[in-house]
C-alpha cells in the first residue's frame, strides 16, 4: 500500500473512531441527534472501500 493511500486509511479510521465516540448511545441511533454522527460514519466506510478499491485497481495496472 502507497504511503498516499495509508495517510488517508489513518484519517478515515479516526474519523470512525470520532464519531462512534460521539453517538449517544442512551438514545435511538436514527433519533436526529445521532443521524449526523451515522452519516459520518457511513461515509467513512464508502471512503475506506474506496481507498481499497483504488489501492487493488493500482496495484493490477503495475507491470513486474
Amino acid at each position: 500500500m502507497q504511503k498516499f493511500y495509508k495517510i488517508f486509511l489513518v484519517i478515515f479510521i479516526v474519523f470512525i473512531a470520532i464519531n462512534i465516540y460521539a453517538i449517544d448511545w442512551q438514545t435511538d441511533i436514527l433519533s436526529e441527534d445521532n443521524l449526523k454522527f451515522v452519516f459520518s460514519i457511513a461515509s467513512a466506510v464508502i471512503g475506506l472501500i474506496l481507498l481499497f478499491v483504488l489501492d487493488t485497481w493500482s496495484k493490477i495496472g503495475v507491470k513486474k
